[in-house]
């Protein structure tokens, strides 16, 4: 039997995010559909979840962050399509413990390098609002990871939650947008360690705190940011 992990679609190309970006762009104003860094927070969000989620289920947030219905005349298929290769990716990847490439754009050479990637964590938050089954994991394992997600939040953003505040004051602030991005994918693993834990699979053991892509690489943030509408 085939590997459901072995999907064989490719990744999607710049041309095919800024396709996916234009019929975001291109949804109604009475929804407010994620933007692609928000998206792509949200499908690892998604994954982490102890149990699978449906396709309709988590699609619908990222239509509207709300989960408004489209109006009738608006066909979500080309955007779906498109995002199901991306969550295709993003589950081999958290699956096999590997690399992956974060949808962060960098805006301004200047940037803090939290406040860049705080897109991309906040569509992880609102995959947390909609999905809360992995933030009701009992384990002391999930508080750093969740920690270094969520400081690029402002402290008065995160009630009920003074572990992580406790941790994140701990923290020191990633070096550079590398070192941030770099971040996510580590804590996104050490994550799934707990909420998909697979015997002789440790993010943690395979030494997923510092991740590297193919060739060596470190984390880096794409060029030519997305507008998006958040």
């Amino acid at each position: 039997m085939s590997s459901p992990f072995a999907d064989p679609r490719p990744p999607l190309t710049d041309a095919e995010m800024a396709e996916l970006e234009r019929r975001l762009d291109e949804l109604p104003d009475i929804l407010e559909p994620l933007d692609l860094g928000m998206a792509d927070g949200y499908l690892v969000g998604v994954l982490l979840q102890p149990r699978p989620v449906a396709e309709p289920d988590w699609l619908r947030y990222v239509l509207d962050a709300d989960g408004r219905v489209p109006p009738c005349d608006i066909d979500p298929e080309p955007i779906a399509a498109l995002l199901r290769r991306r969550h295709a990716e993003l589950n081999r990847a958290i699956h096999h413990r590997q690399w992956f490439d974060p949808w962060v754009f960098e805006l301004d050479d200047e940037a803090d390098p939290l406040e860049t990637v705080l897109p991309w964590v906040a569509g992880f938050a609102i995959a947390m609002e909609h999905f809360p089954a992995l933030t009701r994991i009992d384990s002391a394992e999930l508080l750093e990871p969740l920690a270094v997600l969520y400081r690029s939040f402002d402290p008065e953003d995160l009630e009920d939650a003074d572990e992580l505040l406790a941790l994140i004051e701990e923290l020191e602030p990633p070096a550079d947008l590398a070192d941030a991005v770099e971040a996510l994918v580590s804590s996104s693993l050490l994550i799934a360690d707990v909420s998909r834990p697979q015997h002789g699979q440790s993010a943690a053991r395979a030494g997923a705190r510092t991740p590297r892509r193919p060739g060596g690489g470190g984390g880096k943030p794409r060029s030519g940011p997305p507008r998006g509408r958040r």
